[in-house]
């Protein structure tokens, strides 16, 4: 399967709302997107404020745009900022970089969708994306590492 499902993009959110809950986080915002930034799945508990499905499609397009998680791209932002403005202008302004956006990668460890998770800290909110991703039994680029994949683990 080369596209995640629906029942895998719900999987994903609700693990990511069940321990956001358990860890007394704010509240938070989900979406899951099949590669193209395709949107298969979104969620946003009560009272997250304003804005949160952009940002978090930015975090996916992030992802999904430079193959690596957007935390790794927001380094790259830091490293290299004509680069990323050229990005953020080549992308009509639609790449997000900060942390919370992760690829989704199936048994293979091909790419199948991203997702993207705002409402805490960028880190909890890249831990709450790998914690979501692990419980619908699919991987992350760290997971994928040894696989002989195209896996970026830093820039």
């Amino acid at each position: 399967m080369n596209i995640i499902s629906l029942e895998q993009a719900n999987a994903i959110i609700a693990a990511i709302f069940e321990r956001s809950r358990e860890l007394n986080l704010r509240p938070m915002s989900a979406v899951v997107v099949e590669p193209g930034n395709v949107v298969k799945a979104f969620g946003k508990e009560d009272h997250a404020s304003a804005l949160r499905l952009e940002m978090a499609l930015g975090k996916t397009y992030a992802a999904l745009a430079l193959g690596r998680s957007s935390s790794l791209v927001q380094v790259r932002a830091n490293e290299r900022p004509m680069f990323m403005k050229f990005i953020d202008d080549a992308s009509e302004r639609q790449v997000f970089a900060e942390g919370g956006g992760r690829l989704i990668r199936n048994q293979a460890g091909e790419v199948i969708g991203a997702v993207g998770v705002t409402g805490d800290r960028q880190d909890v909110d890249e831990d709450m994306a790998a914690h979501g991703i692990h419980s619908a039994g699919l991987k992350t680029d760290e997971d994928c590492s040894d696989m002989g994949q195209l896996v970026r683990l830093d820039n």
